[in-house]
């Protein structure tokens, strides 16, 4: 809906016909996804390094299942966000909040015949990949005053043929 009516120009009464809104529920929809689109935090707010030692961090608590050292590296806000892509299994919904995300965490590590971590760079920045029982996983995260805020996991398989690839970018 914000890409009809920003991009395209799509007046509101057309869009709310098409998903069923009224043109003002449509008009205040789009005036908060505006603000939310205005008010968003930039993608990368610490350095290289800092990034690269929270991963690093992040990434021996995974492979070792440390329960303690995973809970200090989580921010207490931290969300998990995975994508199976309904190829792979994988948490549907957002998982939200440090003592819940670190015990799953914690648990996927004892629960497994092999889990295997190593940094990997992801769309430019410090990440993992993570082999459970010889799938492969890719795990980007975001870090904020030396905490991870988000964690983003990557199972679907057909996203995941090229990650050890170094990709041209074209226009």
């Amino acid at each position: 809906m914000f890409v009809l009516r920003e991009v395209f120009d799509v007046p509101h009464d057309e869009i709310g016909e098409a998903i069923g809104k009224s043109p003002v529920a449509v008009r205040q929809i789009a005036r908060r996804a505006r603000e939310h689109v205005a008010s968003r935090r930039p993608r990368v707010r610490v350095s290289r390094s800092e990034q690269q030692a929270v991963v690093e961090r992040f990434l021996i608590a995974l492979r070792t299942g440390q329960l303690q050292e995973l809970m200090e590296i989580l921010a207490p806000d931290v969300v998990f966000i995975a994508d199976g892509g309904g190829l792979a299994a994988a948490a549907r919904t957002p998982i939200h909040g440090l003592e819940r995300i670190a015990k799953i965490l914690a648990r996927a590590n004892r629960a497994v015949e092999t889990f295997e971590t190593k940094s990997v760079w992801l769309n430019g920045a410090p990440a993992g990949l993570i082999e459970i029982n010889s799938e492969p996983a890719a795990v980007s995260v975001t870090v904020e005053n030396g905490h991870v805020t988000r964690i983003y996991v990557m199972v679907n398989p057909r996203k995941l043929t090229r990650l050890n690839e170094p990709s041209e970018l074209a226009r």
